[in-house]
């Protein structure tokens, strides 16, 4: 599916739509780790301002090769970048922000995420549908922090699967030199 196709997330308003954000990213193995995180959990495109991502994005640490399939987009402004009808979601330590836990991922998202030296700017954060915080002792760098705010949205959204399904999952994302099975023993019983 390519970006001019109508069933690609951004175009189809029928479709949910998870779009990445990140305002002047530096640092290229995170950028390596932020494209990956793309790639597991399937994020649509990648929207970027300035230009230290372009300098990062030749070192990236990116081994699955999501850079190839996942659309970046530079922009001076994500937000009026954003395709239609998405909510903007900004991910910050911000007061008054919700937390993660708490917070329930729209269909159609553009999650914005601040630079690794700095963050996002007030600008940015009032102009968002919803602000949200990983409650964390610490704050988490920015390729720990969209792998967090992704499977937290791919665990809300995920409906129950048969362990046929989850079997299926686990032999497509493991690497080819994984053939692990856990003993029934050993697997953990829902609500235990």
């Amino acid at each position: 599916m390519t970006m001019n196709d109508p069933d690609f997330a951004p175009n189809n308003l029928h479709r949910p739509y998870c779009g990445i954000g990140l305002c002047n990213p530096k640092n290229p193995s995170n950028m390596g780790s932020v494209m990956r995180a793309c790639g597991c959990f399937k994020a649509d495109e990648i929207y970027y301002t300035g230009e230290r991502f372009n300098h990062a994005q030749r070192y990236n640490t990116d081994t699955k090769n999501a850079r190839l399939t996942h659309p970046q987009i530079h922009t001076e402004s994500i937000i009026e970048s954003a395709p239609e009808e998405v909510k903007i979601v900004c991910v910050e330590l911000v007061e008054n922000a919700i937390a993660l836990p708490e917070f329930q991922h729209p269909d159609r998202a553009l999650y914005i995420f601040g630079p690794e030296d700095y963050n996002l700017s007030q600008k940015v954060i009032n102009q968002a549908d919803h602000v949200v915080f990983i409650p964390t002792a610490g704050c988490l760098n920015l390729a720990a922090t969209v792998h967090v705010v992704l499977y937290d949205r791919q665990s809300k959204r995920s409906n129950t699967t048969t362990k046929a399904q989850s079997n299926e999952l686990v032999r497509n994302s493991r690497d080819c030199r994984n053939h692990l099975v856990a003993a029934s023993s050993n697997v953990a019983k829902p609500g235990k």
